[in-house]
C-alpha cells in the first residue's frame, strides 16, 4: 500500500520504510473517510490473508486518482485518511482472527488458563497501533502479553536472539552439552 501510494514522495514519509509511514500518516489521518471490508469474513478459521484488502485500497486509490485528475504516482490529497483506514483495517483482522486463535487454545486446553500468552514479535509488533490493539485483546481474556521494544521488531536475527535471552533465562529447550551434536553449515 506505501508503494502504491507513492510514499517515498511524501515529504513526512521520504526516508521511512512503508510500514513505518503509513502508521505515521495514519496518525492524523481520519480512518473513517474509507471503510475497508475485511477479508476472510467468510472463513471460521485463525487464518490471516490481506491480499484481498490489498485489491479493495488498489480499487480506492484508482478512484481517489481519477476524482482528483492525477496521475499514479502522485500524492493524493485524502493519503493520510487512506493510510488510517488501510492501518485499522489490518489491525482489525489480526486482532479477529488471533482472538480466534485464543479461543480456541483456550477451549482445546492447549494452553495452561494461569499462565496463557500472546508473544508478538516480527514487524507487525512495530506498529502502536496494532501493538495496542493486541495489548487490549490479551488483557480482556487474562493472558499476559509479551512484546520486544519496537526498535527490535524489525531485524530478525535480533528477534531470534531476544528468543534465545527469553528462554535461556525461563530455562526452556535450552541445550547444556553440545556433546556428540554433529554441525553442518548449509
Amino acid at each position: 500500500v506505501a508503494r502504491r501510494l507513492s510514499l517515498r514522495k511524501h515529504p513526512e514519509c521520504h526516508s521511512m520504510a512503508g510500514g513505518k509511514a503509513i502508521e505515521h500518516l495514519a496518525q492524523t489521518g481520519n480512518r473513517q473517510q474509507h471503510t475497508f471490508r475485511l477479508p476472510m469474513q467468510q472463513y471460521r478459521n485463525c487464518d490471516f490473508s490481506f491480499s484481498g484488502l490489498q485489491n479493495l485500497v488498489n480499487k480506492a486509490i484508482i478512484q481517489k486518482e481519477k476524482e482528483e485528475g492525477i496521475q499514479e504516482g502522485e500524492i493524493l490529497s485524502c493519503v493520510k485518511d487512506i493510510a488510517a483506514a488501510v492501518q485499522h483495517a489490518v489491525a482489525v483482522h489480526i486482532i479477529q482472527r488471533t482472538y480466534r486463535a485464543m479461543l480456541f487454545c483456550t477451549k482445546n486446553k492447549i494452553l495452561s488458563s494461569k499462565n496463557a500468552t500472546l508473544v508478538v514479535s516480527g514487524g507487525v509488533a512495530s506498529n502502536q497501533y496494532i501493538r495496542k490493539g493486541l495489548q487490549t485483546l490479551a488483557d480482556a481474556n487474562d493472558f499476559a502479553f509479551l512484546c520486544p521494544p519496537p526498535r527490535l521488531c524489525t531485524d530478525n536475527g535480533v528477534m531470534i536472539a531476544w528468543n534465545g535471552i527469553e528462554r535461556l533465562r525461563a530455562g526452556l529447550g535450552v541445550l547444556h552439552s553440545t556433546d556428540g551434536i554433529r554441525y553442518e553449515p548449509k
